[in-house]
């Protein structure tokens, strides 16, 4: 059977695994609570609402992410009935290719300022269908593109060139590319980052990295490697392969010391990462 989700998941931490309370009143009994067990395979895809945030232009951006529930499957779910966004068009960027577990801030949909309403994504997989609506709401808007306690800002990524258009935050840039299948490619990016630290930071030296993955395609993507070291220039090349033809979307995720991923959109703080995503072409 398929059932339906309406839920704003994705803002707050995941509850641990168990859940057990004691009743400390004489004569009452233990009551305990088991969360599923964790499965490898066969679990759904939950979307996820982050919040949004204002652009320097005057529009708004709605930032999606998603939870995996497997902790190894790797799920394409093609845009069309069981991955889309309504109403409207229902390819408003988001993935096809989902990685396990929790994905933070994966794209952003823009939408101007007086935009009312909201814009639902819904993804069907393993039997379960599970829709998030993204809104305009105050209490949702989160500091993507500015920390406030520290002023720290997202990484500064360009793809191909280093004097090419620059991504800056969740919503991204797209460049194209073209390689031919089972051709082993370079493919470069070039990063910089404003060098401010939180405060637990102050002692080391500044950090920041990039994570390479596959974001859309037919086939199978190996990245060597997919997180590269940078050059004293500030560029990182990795080696793409393709094992089928077909058009792809690789999606690079630039990290600071702000922490990459990590659990840290509590209290509408979200930053600091940028996304760059590379359509290629694959003869």
């Amino acid at each position: 059977m398929q059932r339906v989700f309406r839920r704003p998941f994705g803002r707050w931490v995941l509850r641990p695994l168990l859940l057990a309370v004691f009743c400390t009143s004489a004569g009452s009994a233990q009551i305990r609570v088991d969360a599923p067990i964790p499965h490898s395979v066969g679990q759904s895809v939950s979307p996820s609402f982050e919040g949004w945030h204002p652009n320097p232009d005057g529009t708004r951006s709605l930032v999606f992410g998603y939870f995996n529930r497997n902790y190894e499957e790797r799920l394409d779910i093609p845009v069309g009935p069981n991955n889309q966004f309504t109403p409207g068009s229902s390819d408003r960027g988001q993935p096809t290719h989902f990685l396990p577990r929790r994905q933070t801030g994966t794209f952003a949909v823009v939408v101007s300022a007086d935009f009312t309403g909201s814009l639902t994504w819904s993804v069907t997989s393993n039997g379960e269908t599970i829709a998030i609506p993204g809104h305009l709401r105050p209490e949702w808007q989160i500091t993507a593109l500015r920390e406030i306690t520290s002023g720290n800002t997202p990484p500064v990524v360009r793809v191909h060139n280093a004097a090419g258009p620059p991504s800056q935050g969740p919503g991204g840039i797209r460049t194209s590319w073209a390689t031919k299948v089972a051709e082993p490619t370079a493919l470069s990016v070039w990063v910089s980052d404003d060098g401010v630290r939180k405060v637990r930071a102050a002692q080391r030296p500044p950090r920041f990295g990039v994570v390479w993955s596959k974001y859309r395609g037919p086939g199978s993507v190996h990245f060597d490697p997919s997180d590269p070291e940078f050059s004293s220039v500030g560029r990182a090349v990795t080696m793409v392969t393709f094992d089928e033809p077909g058009e792809y979307m690789l999606r690079a995720l630039a990290w600071d010391d702000s922490g990459g991923q990590g659990t840290i959109m509590a209290g509408g703080f979200f930053c600091c990462w940028t996304n760059a995503y590379v359509v290629v072409e694959v003869e």
